[in-house]
C-alpha cells in the first residue's frame, strides 16, 4: 500500500466506521427494499416519445386543443380485409362501443344518414375501399378520448386487436405504442437476466474469484431497486429510461465493485490476518477514486438535463440518481457483503485471466511517440464519420426497424409495423396530419383551402367537414355524428393524409407548405400530427445534441479539475474519451447504419460518463507514483500495469453485459443503444490504456510545472495506529 500524506487519514477513518458498522448498513440496506419495491411496481411510464416535445410547440398545443375540445386524444386508421360491407359495418359499431372509442367513422355512418353511396364524393369513396387486387379492403377512421400513449388507449387497441381478428390491421402511433409497451413489458425482467448473465460470464472469468459476481450483483441489485423505486418520486418516467436504467445502471457501477476489490485484494494480501483492517483500509485508497468516477458519471447523465427535448431529463435524472445510489452502495453494502463472504471468496479463488499489463505498459512508455501518431492518424476518420453520422427520426423504425406488411416480424407482438407498411402500400398513405382552423370559416373559402392542399405534393387527400357538404350533399342532411367529430369549441378539424414518410426531407418541405397555405386562410390554424411533431424534434435536438455535449465536457472537465488540481490532465483525458466516442458513433458512417437520433447523445453522455472512470483510475495510479518520486517512464508503465486488471475486467464486464441486452431485445432502440454503448466502453478502454499514458508521458514536465497535486511530496505512513478495526 502506498504512503499518504496526513491530509488523507479522514477517509481511513471514514472506512474503518464503515466496516464497524457493517450489519446495521445491511439490515437498513434490505429494509429500504420493501419501499421500493412497491414504489416501482407504481411508477408510472410513458411510451410516447413525442410527448417529450416542449409544451410551448405549437404541435403539442395543438393536440391539447384536440383533447380538450374535441374529446380526441389520439387517431387511427384501421385497415379491413376481405370483408363485406356488412361485416365491415358490424365491425365498426364493436369498434365504437370499445372503451375510450370516441368516435368510429366509416362511409356508411353517411348511408345510415339517408345519403346515398352515389352522393358521396367518389375521389373520397374510393380512397376509403380499395378492391384493386380482389383483396376488398376498406379503412375506418378511429378517434380515441384519451391521448396517444394513454393506458386507456393503449388497452382499447388491444381489445380492437382482439375483436377484429387476422382480417384486420391496426394502423398508427397510438398502435405502434402498444407494441413498445407489449414488448418492452414482456422484455423487462429477460433483459435485466441477460444483462446479469452477460456480466456474470465475464466476472467468472476475469475476477480472482468465483463468488465474485454473485457478491457485486447483490450490491449492485439492491442499489438498483433503490434507484427504480425513487423514480415515483418523478411523477412517470420513458420506457426507455425504464428499459435501460437497471442495465446501465449495473454495467456503469460495476466499475465501482470492482475498484474496490482490487483495492482490498491488494490490502489484504498485505494484512492477511485482519481482513476487516484491510477492508477500511481499502475503502480509504479507493475512496477519491470512487467519488470522482461517481460524480463524472452523474455529470454526464446530468447534462442530458439541458436538453430542450424532455427525455433528456428523464434519463439523466434516473440516470445520475443511479450513480449516486451505487455509489452509496459500493461504499455500504458491498464492503458487508464482502466480509461477510469472505471466508467462501477466498476458498472459491482462482487464477484471473488478466494479470498486471507489464508489457503494454512497458511498450508504451517507450514508444509513446508512435502512439501519439497513431491518435491523430485515427482522429482523422473519427471526425469525418461523426461528423456524417447517418440519423434516422422515423419512431416504426425504433420498434421494429425494417418490416414488410407481408412479412410481419418475427416478434408477434409487433403489429403496428406491418399495419402501417400496408396502408403505405395498398392506400398510399404514410403519415397522417391534421389541421385545427377557424370553424366559422365560410365554405366557399374552405374549399379552396382544400383543394390548394390538395396540390401541395405528396398530398394524397385532405379532408373535412366542407369536403363533404355542397354539391350532392345539401349541409342540412350531414349526420350529426360528423358534425361533432368535425367541429368543436370554435375549430374545425382537416384530415390530411400524405404518400411521403416521416422525418423525410419531401414530408418536412411538405409541412412548411401546408402551413403557410392555412396561415394564409386562418393565422391561428395549426398543423399537427406525427410528421409536424418529429419536424420539430429534429429542429430541437439538433440545437440539443450540441449544447448536451459541451455541458458534459465542461462538468466532468471541472469535476476532473477538481480532483486532481490541474487544468491540463483534465484536457487529456476528456479528449482522449472523446476521441473513443467519435470513433464508436463514427464506424455507423462507413457501415452505412443509420443510428436511432437519440443514439448520439445518449451515447456521448453514457460513454463519457462511466468510461472516464478508466481514466480516472489510470492517472491516479500516475498521480501516485509521481508523488513517490518514481520517474516518469516507470511511473507511466507502472500506471498501466496497476490499472489494466481493474479497467479491462470493468470494460469487459459492461461489454458483457450490453451486447447481451442488444443480442436479446427485440425493440430496435434498446438493441441499437446498448450495441453502441458495448461498442464504446471498449474502444474507451484501449484509447485509455495506450493514448493517455502516451500524452502523459509527452506533457509530464508541463504537468509536473503546471499541477503541484502530481509532484513528489514528503509522505508519512497512511494509517495511524488508530485505524486498526475491532468490531
Amino acid at each position: 500500500m502506498a504512503e499518504e500524506p496526513p491530509s488523507n487519514k479522514m477517509r481511513y477513518r471514514l472506512g474503518r466506521g464503515i466496516v464497524k458498522a457493517r450489519v446495521p448498513i445491511l439490515i437498513i440496506a434490505i429494509l429500504l427494499l420493501i419501499p421500493s419495491l412497491w414504489a416501482y411496481a407504481n411508477t408510472k411510464v410513458n411510451y410516447d416519445l413525442l410527448t417529450y416535445l416542449p409544451d410551448s410547440f405549437e404541435t403539442m398545443q395543438g393536440q391539447q386543443i384536440l383533447q380538450d375540445d374535441f374529446g380526441k386524444g389520439a387517431f387511427s386508421f384501421i385497415i379491413t380485409e376481405g370483408m363485406t360491407d356488412e361485416e365491415v359495418g358490424e365491425l365498426k359499431d364493436k369498434i365504437a362501443d370499445v372503451p375510450h372509442v370516441a368516435d368510429a367513422l366509416w362511409v356508411d355512418d353517411l348511408e345510415a344518414a339517408g345519403i346515398p353511396k352515389q352522393a358521396i364524393p367518389e375521389k373520397y369513396y374510393k380512397e376509403f375501399n380499395k378492391d384493386d387486387n380482389g383483396d376488398n379492403e376498406t379503412m375506418i377512421a378511429v378517434f380515441f378520448d384519451t391521448g396517444t400513449s394513454a393506458d386507456e388507449t393503449l388497452t382499447a387497441v388491444d381489445q380492437i386487436r382482439e375483436i377484429a381478428g387476422d382480417q384486420v390491421f391496426v394502423s398508427g402511433m397510438s398502435a405502434l405504442n402498444t407494441d413498445m409497451k407489449n414488448i418492452a413489458s414482456s422484455e423487462e425482467a429477460p433483459t435485466v437476466a441477460v444483462a446479469v448473465l452477460g456480466a456474470v460470464i465475464a466476472l467468472l472469468v476475469l475476477t480472482d474469484t468465483w463468488l465474485a459476481p454473485l457478491v457485486f450483483l447483490l450490491s449492485i441489485g439492491i442499489a438498483i431497486m433503490w434507484n427504480m423505486g425513487t423514480n415515483i418520486f418523478l411523477g412517470q418516467i420513458s420506457f426507455i429510461t425504464k428499459v435501460l436504467a437497471a442495465v446501465l445502471q449495473l454495467a456503469v457501477t460495476m466499475d465501482y465493485s470492482i475498484f474496490l476489490w482490487h483495492a482490498y485484494t491488494d490490502e489484504r494480501d498485505q494484512f492477511p490476518d485482519d481482513h476487516r483492517k484491510a477492508m477500511a483500509l481499502a475503502l480509504g485508497d479507493v475512496f477519491p477514486t470512487l467519488v470522482s468516477s461517481a460524480l463524472t458519471a452523474s455529470a454526464g447523465f446530468l447534462a442530458l438535463c439541458f436538453m430542450t427535448y424532455q427525455l433528456g431529463m428523464d434519463l439523466g435524472i434516473v440516470m445520475a440518481k443511479g450513480c449516486m445510489l451505487g455509489l452509496v452502495g459500493s461504499l455500504t453494502t458491498l464492503p458487508a457483503l464482502i466480509l461477510i463472504f469472505d471466508k467462501p471468496m477466498a476458498k472459491l479463488s482462482h487464477r484471473p485471466l488478466i494479470g498486471k499489463a507489464k508489457r503494454l505498459g512497458n511498450n508504451v512508455s517507450k514508444h509513446y511517440a508512435v502512439y501519439i501518431i497513431a491518435f491523430f492518424i485515427v482522429l482523422v476518420p473519427a471526425v469525418y464519420g461523426f461528423a456524417n453520422k447517418p440519423v434516422y427520426y422515423d419512431l416504426s423504425k425504433m420498434v421494429s426497424g425494417e418490416v414488410s406488411a407481408d412479412a410481419g416480424n418475427a416478434n408477434p407482438l409487433m403489429k403496428a409495423a406491418p399495419a402501417n407498411e400496408k396502408l403505405k402500400e395498398d392506400f398510399d398513405v404514410s403519415t397522417t396530419e391534421m389541421i385545427l382552423c377557424d370553424a366559422n370559416m365560410p365554405h366557399a373559402m374552405a374549399k379552396d383551402m382544400l383543394n390548394r392542399i390538395e396540390e401541395v405534393d405528396g398530398v394524397k387527400y385532405a379532408i373535412g367537414y366542407d369536403s363533404l357538404v355542397g354539391g350532392n350533399i345539401p349541409e342540412e342532411i350531414v349526420p350529426a355524428k360528423f358534425t361533432d367529430a368535425l367541429k368543436a369549441g370554435g375549430y374545425q378539424l382537416i384530415v390530411i393524409n400524405s404518400t411521403y414518410a416521416v422525418s423525410t426531407d419531401e414530408a418536412n418541405a411538405q409541412i412548411d407548405q401546408i402551413n403557410e397555405i392555412i396561415h394564409q386562410y386562418d393565422p391561428n390554424s395549426m398543423l399537427i400530427g406525427e410528421a409536424p411533431a418529429t419536424k420539430d424534434l429534429i429542429a430541437t435536438t439538433g440545437v440539443d445534441f450540441q449544447v448536451v455535449d459541451w455541458v458534459a465536457i465542461g462538468l466532468i472537465g471541472l469535476i476532473l479539475l477538481v480532483v486532481f488540481r490541474s487544468i491540463l490532465v483534465p484536457i487529456l483525458m476528456v479528449f482522449v474519451i472523446e476521441l473513443a466516442i467519435m470513433a464508436n458513433l463514427g464506424i455507423n458512417t462507413f457501415t452505412g447504419t443509420e443510428m436511432v437520433f437519440i443514439a448520439p447523445v445518449c451515447i456521448s453522455t453514457i460513454q463519457l460518463g462511466s468510461t472516464v472512470n478508466y481514466a480516472i483510475l489510470l492517472v491516479q495510479h500516475y498521480k501516485n507514483n509521481r508523488n513517490m518520486g518514481i520517474e516518469k517512464a516507470k511511473a507511466v508503465s507502472t500506471a498501466i500495469a496497476d490499472s489494466v486488471p481493474a479497467v479491462a475486467t470493468s470494460a469487459l464486464s459492461f461489454f458483457s453485459a450490453t451486447i447481451a441486452v442488444a443480442i436479446y431485445s427485440d425493440l430496435s432502440i434498446i438493441s441499437s443503444l446498448t450495441e453502441f454503448m458495448a461498442r464504446g466502453a471498449v474502444i474507451s478502454m484501449a484509447c485509455v490504456m495506450v493514448f493517455l499514458p502516451a500524452f502523459l508521458m509527452l506533457f509530464d514536465k508541463v504537468i509536473l510545472k503546471t499541477s503541484k497535486s502530481f509532484r513528489p511530496v514528503s509522505t508519512t505512513p497512511s494509517v495511524p495506529a488508530s485505524t486498526e478495526v475491532t468490531a
